[in-house]
């Protein structure tokens, strides 16, 4: 029996722009500045054909629509955007909406332009004003037909991988000194608010990743620790836009804005949301930082020395094949926290969730069988109604992803798609997931 959710729940799919489209031919993002350097992607592969989204999204909104898909959340280039295509986009939402699925964009998920970078990136306030224009410029050409918008995709992710470390670009390396970037982020994402809702824009909301923290053990350092980082990777990115504070005086000092002028700015970060993005993978188990011990390998990240805390492995029966734990009771735990911390928590809407799998060619019947796939959004979606029963207002989940793409760093190894692309012919072939969810839509559509 298929999991089972409220009437009106509704069920997308989601991808973002640099890991789909293909960027030959555009302005630089930092994403492309840093695939250049050698040993930054894995296989030193790269992003400008990525899967050809554009050369054949039509094909791409048929694998979408023909699931049942109420909603399609994708995202904006903003390279592309600046390099004068945004033709594309009027071509791709009048592809959804014919197809009778609602396109959810995101302004931003995380392919700053490298004129901005190179002016200061995301530690630069104004890139904050430059990423509001550029909401304005999508909104004036779109907003007759996108009515449903997402500002930002993982600000935390974005400035712990990208900006404290050194694992996905711009790799600035700042440790705790990232802060700004954070802030900075969160203020676009206030403007932003501002003038799509000027623009007539039905709904607006963020896309936060959310994950339970967890000390490795019960000693009071690594509590510490952990609690340290939940309130950094966590609570920095939602507590301002849903309480209008900083987490606690240590993080709203490293922002380095103080005084009249963060008044003003958490006024506009806290800026009523229509829904609120949940993007969740797996937990996190968090240790204070042992002398001596090597801590190089052990996760797809290397915290550098002297951070005040150290992510281990956690723990888990189940992984993916990209080495994520597979806990889908993680999802339910934080959702239900997201809810005590927040009594006012706008409807949620699970922005993602997915897992890699290595799955293999289309076998000799033509079938990719991707059954422990299957059997990871069964278990999350049964979470997820889990988090109902709870309490929580959720009101739809995007898997993550509608098809296989450049995962970041990671190249194209790791697969989390629906949809199977052939590497050498960039084929698509529906997986038997893709009817898994087909069949799950088209069982809550009778229910």
């Amino acid at each position: 029996m298929h999991p089972q959710l409220p009437p009106g729940f509704r069920f997308g799919m989601s991808t973002s722009a640099y890991q789909i489209e293909g960027t030959a031919g555009l302005a630089p993002s930092i994403w492309d500045t840093f695939a250049a350097r050698p040993g930054t992607i894995r296989h030193g592969e790269d992003a400008r054909v990525a899967i050809d989204h554009v050369g054949r999204y039509a094909e791409d909104v048929r694998h979408i629509a023909e699931a049942g898909t109420h909603d399609y959340r994708f995202s904006f280039s903003w390279p592309r955007v600046l390099s004068g295509g945004i033709d594309f986009y009027d071509r791709l939402v009048d592809a959804l909406l014919e197809a009778g699925v609602r396109p959810v964009p995101t302004l931003y998920h995380w392919d700053l332009p490298q004129t901005l970078e190179d002016a200061g990136g995301w530690m630069n306030r104004d890139t904050a004003h430059r990423l509001a224009d550029y909401a304005g410029t999508l909104a004036v050409r779109l907003g007759d037909r996108v009515r449903d918008w997402i500002t930002m995709n993982e600000m935390n992710v974005h400035t712990l991988y990208g900006y404290a470390l050194t694992d996905h670009a711009p790799a600035r390396g700042l440790g705790l000194e990232a802060l700004p970037a954070a802030h900075h982020q969160l203020l676009a994402h206030g403007l932003a608010v501002q003038v799509l809702r000027a623009h007539g824009a039905a709904t607006v909301g963020v896309a936060n990743q959310h994950f339970p923290v967890r000390p490795a053990t019960g000693d009071p350092a690594d509590r510490a620790a952990a609690g340290l980082f939940e309130e950094l990777t966590n609570w920095t990115f939602s507590d301002p836009i849903l309480r209008g504070e900083y987490p606690n005086e240590m993080i709203a000092a490293g922002i380095g804005t103080g005084g009249a002028q963060l008044d003003r700015d958490l006024e506009l970060i806290r800026a009523r949301l229509d829904f609120y993005g949940v993007n969740y993978y797996e937990p996190t188990m968090i240790e204070a930082p042992r002398a001596g011990k090597d801590y190089s390998g052990v996760l797809e990240v290397d915290i550098p020395d002297g951070m005040p805390f150290s992510p281990v492995p956690v723990k888990s029966d189940e992984r993916t094949d990209f080495g994520w734990a597979i806990v889908p009771a993680g999802l339910t735990e934080i959702l239900t926290t997201l809810k005590e911390r927040y009594p006012h928590l706008p409807p949620v809407i699970i922005t993602e969730n997915g897992a890699s799998f290595h799955d293999g060619p289309p076998d000799a019947e033509g079938r990719v069988r991707d059954e422990r796939r299957v059997s990871y959004l069964d278990a999350h979606l049964r979470a997820v109604s889990a988090a109902i029963d709870a309490g929580v207002d959720i009101t739809g989940y995007f898997v993550w992803s509608a098809l296989d793409n450049f995962e970041w760093a990671a190249g194209y190894d790791e697969r989390f798609g629906l949809v199977h692309v052939d590497r050498s012919t960039l084929d698509r072939t529906r997986k038997d997931s893709w009817y898994w969810y087909r069949d799950v839509i088209a069982a809550q559509r009778r229910s």
